[in-house]
């Protein structure tokens, strides 16, 4: 009875919503979660006890860039040591994609952004290459060069662009994997070279969140962290108050920042 009860408790939580503004109508919550709400009720299996000394803005980092962008790379690929990599889209998930490059030993590690304030938080992050596809030549030809004429073993997609996914599958090298990790609206859709991508055996793949297990991945990042293996306080670019949250959106999509944090 109890099984047939959650089963339908969770029919009903997909298909309506308990919030409500002041007006009474619904509100609809994004992937089923509240957010910017000071309470939010999980289930138990999205619950992680952290040390008492991790500051909160820096663990909330944990539940969405991070285990996304680092879980891509260890979790989803499986990145090898000496592995070549492109992360297309430097905002906070490719930087923590970045960050999982440099855990495995990847080399080298290609960030590619159309802004340059982007691009040098992408050195900051591990990043040993950079190209801005609006100022040089084609991220085809600079690749080529960078690795030997292969192209890369892994590109990782973090932005939400079917352009970009295009773009990631003709910089891989023979047996290469795309891995796309943004997600671009819902009925977006590309075209691949099916012959291309079977005569050299290549992958494309997705990753949701990492391929994270929360209970697993988030002790072993607040471990990184602690011995300061990965960085999270340079990934706060302001911290704003609930007021002022229009302008903090504001900011993340003109792209003048990496991560903005609404603090209570």
């Amino acid at each position: 009875m109890r099984k047939q009860q959650l089963k339908d408790g969770k029919v009903k939580l997909n298909t309506e919503s308990h919030l409500r503004n002041k007006r009474g109508e619904t509100i609809r919550h994004g992937l089923g979660t509240a957010t910017f709400a000071e309470y939010s009720i999980v289930d138990q299996s999205q619950v992680v006890p952290i040390p008492k000394n991790i500051p909160l803005d820096r663990a909330a980092l944990l539940a969405c860039a991070v285990i996304t962008g680092v879980g891509a790379v260890v979790n989803t690929a499986k990145v090898k040591p000496g592995s070549s990599v492109a992360i297309i889209g430097i905002g906070g998930v490719g930087l923590n994609a970045i960050q999982g490059a440099v855990l495995v030993g990847a080399y080298p590690i290609i960030a590619i952004d159309r802004l340059d304030n982007k691009l040098t938080a992408a050195k900051i992050f591990g990043a040993t290459h950079t190209i801005n596809t609006t100022q040089q030549e084609t991220p085809e030809k600079i690749i080529k060069e960078l690795t030997s004429g292969r192209g890369v073993d892994y590109v990782f997609v973090t932005v939400g662009s079917a352009t970009a996914v295009t773009q990631g599958f003709y910089i891989l090298s023979k047996q290469g994997t795309e891995v796309i990790v943004g997600i671009p609206e819902i009925m977006a859709t590309v075209s691949l070279p099916i012959a291309l991508l079977v005569v050299r055996g290549q992958k494309v793949m997705g990753s949701y969140m990492g391929s994270s297990r929360l209970s697993v991945d988030v002790p072993w990042l607040v471990e990184l962290y602690q011995h300061g293996r990965i960085k999270l306080d340079e990934l706060i670019t302001a911290r704003y108050p609930l007021e002022q949250i229009n302008e903090a959106i504001e900011a993340m999509e003109n792209g003048e920042s990496l991560r903005n944090m609404i603090v209570f």
